[in-house]
């Protein structure tokens, strides 16, 4: 998809950068036109870090203050510039590194499938919907995933809520082959990437055990999740606010004995986040960090702990 292409970056501190990411994540209005990532500009300068907001057509005063808006008080610099003509989404992925997590290896066109015993690779093109793994949480739920398998987590049922690209889906059928899998994401650009990349990937689209459904929802809100639940399993890689919000209905969409895998959440808003899911009924079977966001394992008690805890 070639088009006009414009970015908007703006440089500094590591901490002011990371809060405007946190700001951009609560802003519940947010043009989806505006597509928004931080990084830090070099290895060997930890601490200084640019926020760069990739749009498909010149940017216009409202997309600018909007930039502006997640700086607080202290109005940044912007540095605008027109890019050639290419795949604004694409452009914005491009030169990212695969990611080995486990038994999985997830990389763009850009590098090869990993040749070594037991890898499974996963290649996940750059395009309108993100997740190739190289977000630390993606890569914290697949280092989850393959720890939840070797603790001897059995699913036959599972649920990826806000899939993106399918990739977690993909590697949670990857490790119970015989599970039946729905994936959902709330936006309708991720239906035709999804079936994409299952093509690629070799994942059977449909119902049934070994197959995965996707459906385009907001939350639980579609009646193919709440049809297919009760879930031994339930993915939510997404934000602290929605995964706060949702966990009444991600509790009551898991079977007794069953797992949630909650990301997208900084460490800082962890405590929220157990203590809705806590209220909720489910309790914390293991947690990582990776850099600033937590991946968290919970599981809802089975009806004899639900006995004992009377």
């Amino acid at each position: 998809m070639s088009a006009e292409s414009w970015k908007i970056t703006v440089f500094g501190p590591r901490g002011v950068i990371e809060a405007a990411l946190v700001r951009h994540e609560d802003a519940i209005d947010w043009n989806p036109d505006i597509v928004i990532a931080g990084s830090e500009i070099a290895e060997d300068k930890p601490e200084d870090w640019q926020l760069e907001a990739w749009m498909g057509r010149k940017p216009t005063k409202a997309d600018k203050a909007s930039i502006i808006s997640l700086f607080g008080d202290d109005a940044p610099s912007l540095i605008i510039e027109k890019l050639p003509e290419t795949d604004w989404v694409t452009l914005s992925q491009q030169g990212v590194e695969p990611i080995h997590e486990g038994p999985f290896y997830v990389h763009t066109p850009d590098y090869p499938d990993l040749d070594a015993p037991g890898i499974r690779n996963f290649l996940i093109p750059a395009s309108q919907a993100f997740g190739t793994g190289q977000h630390a949480t993606t890569a914290g739920c697949l280092a989850m995933l393959a720890h939840m398998k070797r603790q001897g987590v059995r699913v036959r049922n599972l649920a990826d809520i806000g899939t993106g690209t399918g990739l977690l889906a993909f590697a949670a059928m990857h490790l119970w082959p015989r599970a039946r899998a729905t994936a959902s994401d709330i936006d309708a650009v991720c239906g035709p990437v999804v079936a994409d990349n299952a093509d690629a990937n070799g994942i059977a689209l449909g119902d049934g055990p070994g197959r995965m459904a996707m459906v385009i929802a907001q939350g639980m809100d579609h009646p193919l999740l709440r049809a297919a639940g009760p879930y031994d399993l339930l993915i939510a890689n997404i934000l602290a606010g929605p995964l706060v919000e949702l966990a009444p209905d991600f509790a009551a969409s898991v079977a007794p004995g069953g797992s949630v895998l909650l990301a997208g959440l900084l460490e800082t808003q962890e405590p929220a986040v157990r203590a809705a899911y806590r209220k909720a009924g489910l309790r914390l079977a293991a947690r990582m960090v990776r850099g600033d966001w937590s991946i968290l394992w919970l599981r809802r008690r089975g009806a004899g702990e639900w006995a004992r805890h009377r």
